[in-house]
């Protein structure tokens, strides 16, 4: 029971407050389960479809696919594909990072792998759209061409950073997850 508590301390210390805020209020512990529960619905609603797709993209493409369109000699069209990845995705961010895994596992190029999850929590389409209904279409090209520009680049000098060693290391990181 000790490691249980040590392991998940948030858990234990939500419950604990949970139980002193029913002496405090009840009503205000009920909403706090009733919106617990609901994220939690809404959790099983999205994530099953996309490990569903994350391990059909595992089974159905071939390694020799992933890096010869986002591999080390992919240039612009590793970045192109990573951006339209990222682009025209589903769900939160959360989800994209097992489908960067695989694809390191599968040998594409870590910049590429970046400028996808960065594309894919910032430069989503729907995004996008509410961005252009909000502030407007000039306000919200100049905000992610912008991005797009730090992304590129950002993701470039990520990967210039870190060693060959520490590329390797990551590489075997990602071998060692099984999704």
């Amino acid at each position: 029971m000790k490691i249980f508590i040590i392991k998940n301390k948030f858990l234990t210390i939500s419950i604990i407050l949970l139980v002193i805020m029913t002496f405090i209020d009840y009503t205000l512990t009920y909403k706090a389960l009733e919106e617990s529960a609901n994220q939690i619905w809404i959790m099983l609603m999205i994530v099953p479809p996309i490990f569903i797709l994350i391990g059909l993209f595992d089974v159905w493409v071939p390694r020799e696919t992933v890096v010869n369109m986002m591999g080390e000699n992919s240039g612009i069209k590793g970045m192109v594909l990573a951006f339209f990845l990222g682009a025209f995705s589903a769900g939160p961010t959360i989800s994209a990072f097992p489908l960067a895994i695989i694809m390191i596992k599968k040998g594409a190029k870590y910049s590429n792998v970046l400028f996808f999850l960065m594309v894919w929590s910032s430069l989503k389409l729907p995004i996008i759209f509410f961005q252009i209904t909000t502030i407007g279409l000039k306000f919200s090209m100049i905000i992610n061409i912008t991005m797009l520009i730090v992304f590129v680049l950002g993701s470039y000098i990520m990967e210039k950073t870190f060693s060959k060693e520490e590329l390797s290391e990551i590489e075997n990181k990602a071998k060692e997850y099984t999704i």
